[in-house]
């Protein structure tokens, strides 16, 4: 990095814009295989959010290989590289005071322990989407794994490519049985649970109330 550069401290800060927002920010982190159900979950649970005023923003995995990292292919470097790039811009809208979700395959532990480490423990929250391959590939939503059953994409998660687990998961869902509205109640509740949203729907007492310590059950 130049030495030259110097972060700027903004006079608007995160825990003004939390106290605006009637909640905390933070990093819900979707990881699953391909056809777990990450983005539908991330997207139902912003639609919920929203509808409850809190302020929300989606990275969603194909989406960002349109722009931010669509000079990156699929080896394992370029995997860690998208994981990277994205966990930066999650941070910047931590400190924006956003509730962000993430919905990427992420399949290897070291960048998912990469991206935990660049927020408080209290700020990260990895959601496993549980399902099995069987399911996944019954669904083949994109008809992916078709293609690389076939050979006609290498390096394909889960079948030609590893996916590790998570093993210490904030929240495990089992998208692969569960509804999607039952998956978003269990992470709404989560929020809930773990202060990231107040703990009643009284916008007025939350906005009072915001900007608590991390880890507060209700701010």
């Amino acid at each position: 990095m130049n030495t030259n550069i110097v972060w700027h401290q903004a006079t608007v800060t995160r825990q003004r814009r939390e106290q605006m927002n009637g909640h905390r920010g933070t990093i819900l982190w979707f990881t699953g295989l391909s056809g777990a159900g990450k983005s539908t979950l991330a997207h139902a649970t912003e639609e919920r959010l929203h509808q409850m005023g809190a302020r929300t923003f989606v990275f969603d995995g194909d989406n960002v290989r349109h722009g931010l990292c669509q000079d990156l292919g699929f080896s394992d470097d370029d995997r860690t590289e998208n994981i990277r790039r994205i966990g930066e811009v999650a941070k910047l809208c931590l400190d924006a005071g956003l509730i962000t979700m993430t919905a990427f395959i992420s399949p290897f532990r070291k960048d998912r322990r990469r991206v935990r480490e660049m927020a408080a423990k209290a700020d990260f929250h990895e959601i496993y989407c549980h399902a099995s391959l069987e399911v996944c590939e019954a669904r083949d939503v994109k008809g992916l794994y078709k293609k690389a059953r076939a050979g006609e994409i290498p390096e394909f998660t889960g079948i030609s490519s590893p996916y590790e687990e998570p093993e210490h998961a904030e929240l495990l869902v089992e998208t692969g049985t569960r509804g999607v509205d039952e998956c978003v109640d269990q992470v709404i509740a989560y929020l809930r649970d773990h202060g990231v949203l107040p703990a009643s729907d009284d916008t007025a007492d939350a906005k009072a109330t915001a900007g608590q310590a991390p880890g507060a059950q209700a701010i």
